[in-house]
C-alpha cells in the first residue's frame, strides 16, 4: 500500500516540477531571452517586462490550458469509450468546431459586437452543434447508447464534417493561407482575452469529469457492472461526453486543431502509474500543460525567427512516442 501510494506521491512531484519549469523556460527563452525577475521588477528593462505580460506569459499560459484541457479529455474519452486509440476529436467535436472557424475565414464573417471574437465564438457553435447532432443521431440509432455506437458516429460525423472543410479550401482564395494556418493549430499572438475566454470553459469541463472520475473507475468492467456498482451509467455517460466537448470545442476554438496531446500523454500517465482515474485525470491534466507549453517554445525557436505551427511540432514528438508506446504493448501482448 505504502509502494502504491509513494508511486502516485512522485508522479505528481515530477509532474508539478516539470509543469513548473516549462513554464519558466517557456517565458524565460524566445527571439529574446528575458530573465525571470522581470516578472516583478519592471525597472530593469520596461521593454522586455511588456514583452514579458503583453506577449509572452498570456501564450505561455493560452498553451498550458488548451494542453492540459486536450490531455483530460483525452483521458476521459479512453476511459469512457474502452478504446486506447481514442482521443479528443473521435467524436467529431474538433471537425465541428473546425467547420465553424473556417466557414468564418471562408465567408469573412465579422460580427461587430464580437469582433476578433467572431472566429472563436463560431468555432465553440460548431462543436457545441456537433455534439447534439452527434449524441442525438447515437441515440436514434441505439437508445443504450454503447460505446461502438457513439465511436461508428463520431466517426461519420468526422469524414462529412472533414470534406465540409477540403470542399472550403479548394474553393478559397486569398484566405487559403489563414485557413491552413488555423488547422494546423497556434497559440501566437492571442493575448490575455483569449486565456479569459477559454479560462471558464476549461474549469467547467475539468469539473464535470473530475467529479465523474469515480464512475469512469467502474466503466472500465463494462456498462453492466457499473450498473450493478450504483453508476447510473447514462447520466455519468453524458456527463463525461459534455465535460470532454466542452474541453475539446474551447481548446479548438483558442488554438486551432492540435493533434496527438490528448492521445500520448494520457497513455503515458497510464504506463507509469496505472488506470485509475482519481490520479490519470489529474496528471494527465498537468503533463498535457507542460507538453504543449514545450511544443510551444520549439515552434518559435527552433528556426527563429520563422514560427512554425504548434499543430506540427506534436506530431512529430507525438507519431514517434505512439509508434514506441504501441510496438512496447504489441510485444507484451505476444510475449
Amino acid at each position: 500500500m505504502y509502494l502504491k501510494n509513494s508511486k502516485y506521491i512522485y508522479a505528481y512531484i515530477a509532474s508539478i516540477a516539470l509543469l513548473l519549469c516549462s513554464l519558466w523556460i517557456g517565458v524565460s527563452f524566445g527571439t529574446v531571452n528575458i530573465p525571470i525577475s522581470t516578472l516583478w521588477d519592471k525597472a530593469t528593462d520596461p521593454i522586455a517586462y511588456s514583452i514579458l505580460w503583453k506577449i509572452r506569459m498570456p501564450r505561455v499560459i493560452l498553451a498550458a490550458i488548451v494542453g492540459a484541457s486536450l490531455a483530460i479529455a483525452g483521458a476521459a474519452f479512453q476511459g469512457l469509450l474502452k478504446n486506447p486509440l481514442a482521443d479528443p476529436y473521435t467524436l467529431g467535436i474538433s471537425s465541428g468546431a473546425s467547420v465553424g472557424a473556417v466557414m468564418t475565414i471562408f465567408l469573412g464573417i465579422s460580427i461587430p459586437v464580437l469582433g476578433a471574437f467572431t472566429l472563436p465564438v463560431f468555432s465553440m457553435a460548431g462543436a457545441a452543434f456537433t455534439m447534439v447532432i452527434v449524441l442525438s443521431f447515437a441515440r436514434l440509432v441505439d437508445r443504450s447508447m454503447k460505446m461502438e455506437t457513439l465511436i461508428l458516429t463520431g466517426i461519420i460525423f468526422s469524414s462529412f464534417l472533414g470534406s465540409c472543410i477540403s470542399l472550403m479550401v479548394a474553393l478559397t482564395g486569398e484566405e487559403l493561407r489563414a485557413i491552413i494556418g488555423w488547422l494546423l493549430g497556434s497559440v501566437s499572438m492571442r493575448g490575455w482575452s483569449y486565456v479569459n475566454m477559454v479560462l471558464p470553459f476549461m474549469i467547467i469541463g475539468t469539473s464535470i469529469i473530475w467529479f465523474n472520475r469515480r464512475e469512469l473507475n467502474a466503466m472500465i468492467y463494462g456498462e453492466e457492472r457499473a450498473q450493478y456498482l450504483g453508476v447510473n451509467v447514462k447520466r455519468s455517460k453524458y456527463m463525461i461526453l459534455a465535460g470532454g466537448s466542452i474541453l475539446t470545442g474551447s481548446a479548438v476554438a483558442a488554438s486551432g486543431t492540435i493533434g496527438f496531446v490528448g492521445l500520448v500523454v494520457p497513455h503515458m500517465i497510464r504506463l507509469l502509474v496505472g488506470a485509475d482515474h482519481r490520479h490519470l485525470l489529474t496528471l494527465s491534466f498537468l503533463n498535457g500543460a507542460s507538453l504543449l507549453v514545450i511544443c510551444d517554445l520549439v515552434s518559435r525557436t527552433i528556426i527563429s525567427p520563422v514560427e512554425l505551427p504548434i499543430g506540427v511540432i506534436t506530431s512529430f514528438i507525438g507519431a514517434p512516442v505512439f509508434a514506441y508506446i504501441f510496438f512496447k504493448q504489441r510485444r507484451k501482448v505476444v510475449a
